[in-house]
């Protein structure tokens, strides 16, 4: 990719969409480098493993030391746990991205160097190996969990029921999975993590890093702030929580490809380009006029084939053309303009910038999901079984339901059916879902549910969703949307510097030998 097509990727939306949705590549890169490098974003289950760097060797020796950590020693196998757990949260983390970092999952990192967009967007050296990235990440990874875990005990942190109960489910879905691979535990282990790769030694870093999520989810929620924090926060950087309300026209300055007599595809000329390009500029200009005559932007972007009218209520600041255009401290009502992005042209009409003051909520929830069917979706009758099993999902959530209120009917025995009959993750810290807006990803049904303006808390009821049946507990309402926002940002930066300081000053040494086995 050009350097000049990378800066457009990253500042720039395509024609037609939302600018809120392409802020990832630049929050990526502009996002604090102690989350990617410090935080657990997830733990290995093994259900889901499609691919991953498998390596082998004939010269294995399981208690090999291969890092040593303010004394406390590490085998391979332990540190391989780590290190295909940071391997893998970076892949799913950076899905969208990962063609454009250069990284070729299908072979190991030790053989691949960093390109300039990974340099730049992981803040590390242009040319420097991936392998030796992943491996500085596991050892911070490793060293914040041992001393999280040294403080948990210190501090006499009671762990969760949660923890203990979603160890027992993952090492009984690791089980099952080797069940239905044809292998065994140990085998299936060796074949993802590496031939020094034990069920116990699974099992042991598995519960430590269940463990330290639990209190470091412990340590986040227990952080407060006034409200002059949170204002003076606000006030220092706005734009990060405004929003914008504006209607856009976009115009296509694409030229269009041709085909030859052959069927081959021709790409335009740089005259076609250009021309294509000034007859859009053309374009957006009459739509902007005919707008300032009194017609509506849509009435007036309806003639011409290659504009497209939109109306958003509720954009968020990047930075771009569009979003610095929105965000201007000077920007008024009623202003409008052409802008220029990558190809194309829009016509923007500014209406308004302000804060989102609807509440968030707080939820707990019991998912059902229907069973697995008989018929394959282009049999006969397919459609009818997945209506009656839908419905059988149902009347099990309403069964849950009414065992619930025929007992204690308390937000306690409400976090112990969702340990019991849950099939949603979660399960594991009792069915919470906090901080719902009407900005959240959320199925349609089950936020439409939730921020329904006469809820209360305690109100139950039974939701259906594309993904079964929900069983539903009202928490309570929480802040204004933007304030949330001022806090999750507060308790991040805070939860930042507290994992900074559980890994600076660490002593740490990598043994050759036993790290030969590792990646």
């Amino acid at each position: 990719m050009s350097a000049s097509r990378e800066k457009k990727l990253r500042q720039d939306p395509t024609p037609g969409a939302d600018p809120k949705t392409f802020k990832e590549l630049e929050q990526a890169k502009a996002e604090k480098r102690s989350n990617l490098l410090y935080s657990v974003i997830g733990v290995l289950f093994l259900v889901a493993v499609v691919a991953c760097l498998i390596w082998k060797s004939n010269i294995i020796s399981r208690s090999a030391t291969a890092v040593t950590i303010d004394g406390e020693k590490y085998t391979a196998a332990e540190v391989s746990f780590y290190y295909q757990n940071v391997y893998r949260s970076f892949l799913q983390n950076n899905s969208y991205f990962i063609s454009y970092l250069g990284l070729d999952t299908g072979s190991s990192l030790k053989g691949q160097t960093v390109n300039a967009t990974a340099a730049s967007m992981l803040g590390v050296e242009e040319g420097s190996s991936w392998h030796d990235y992943m491996m500085d990440n596991t050892i911070k990874q490793m060293t914040m969990i041992q001393n999280g875990l040294k403080e948990a005990e210190a501090k006499g942190f009671q762990y969760p029921a949660g923890v203990k109960t979603q160890y027992d489910d993952t090492m009984q879905a690791l089980k099952d999975t080797a069940v239905g691979s044809g292998t065994t535990v140990k085998k299936y282990l060796q074949q993802n993590l590496g031939s020094t790769m034990t069920e116990k030694v699974y099992g042991q870093e598995l519960l430590r890093t269940l463990q330290y999520q639990a209190y470091a989810n412990a340590y986040s929620d227990e952080l407060t702030y006034s409200d002059q924090e949170i204002q003076d926060a606000y006030n220092a950087d706005p734009k990060t929580y405004d929003r914008a309300s504006w209607e856009y026209v976009v115009v296509s300055g694409a030229a269009e490809s041709t085909t030859d007599a052959d069927g081959n595809t021709v790409q335009p000329t740089d005259e076609e380009t250009a021309a294509a390009k000034e007859a859009a500029k053309e374009t957006a200009d009459k739509i902007l006029a005919a707008y300032k005559s009194g017609t509506s932007l849509e009435s007036a972007a309806g003639g011409y084939e290659k504009a497209t009218y939109y109306d958003t209520r509720d954009a968020s600041y990047y930075d771009g053309v569009i979003g610095n255009w929105l965000f201007d401290d000077a920007r008024q009502s009623g202003d409008t303009d052409v802008l220029e992005v990558n190809d194309d042209y829009y016509v923007a009409v500014f209406h308004d910038r302000y804060l989102e003051e609807s509440n968030t909520v707080s939820v707990r929830h019991i998912l059902v999901m229907p069973e697995a069917g008989t018929k394959t979706s282009d049999e006969e009758g397919y459609d009818e079984e997945q209506e009656q099993l839908k419905a059988a999902a149902h009347t099990k959530a309403e069964e849950i339901l009414a065992e619930w209120k025929a007992g204690d009917a308390t937000e306690d025995s409400f976090i112990d059916l969702v340990t019991k009959d849950s099939e949603d993750g979660t399960k594991y810290t009792g069915g919470l879902i906090s901080d719902i807006s009407v900005d959240s990803s959320l199925v349609d049904s089950f936020k439409d549910w939730a921020l329904d303006s006469s809820r209360k808390p305690g109100d139950t009821d039974v939701v259906d969703s594309t993904y079964g049946s929900h069983v539903m507990y009202f928490v309570g309402t929480g802040l204004p949307v933007w304030k949330a926002a001022v806090v999750n940002t507060l308790r991040s930066d805070d939860v930042d510097e507290w994992t900074n300081s559980l890994v600076e000053g660490a002593d740490v040494s990598q043994s050759d030998f036993g790290m030969k086995f590792v990646g």
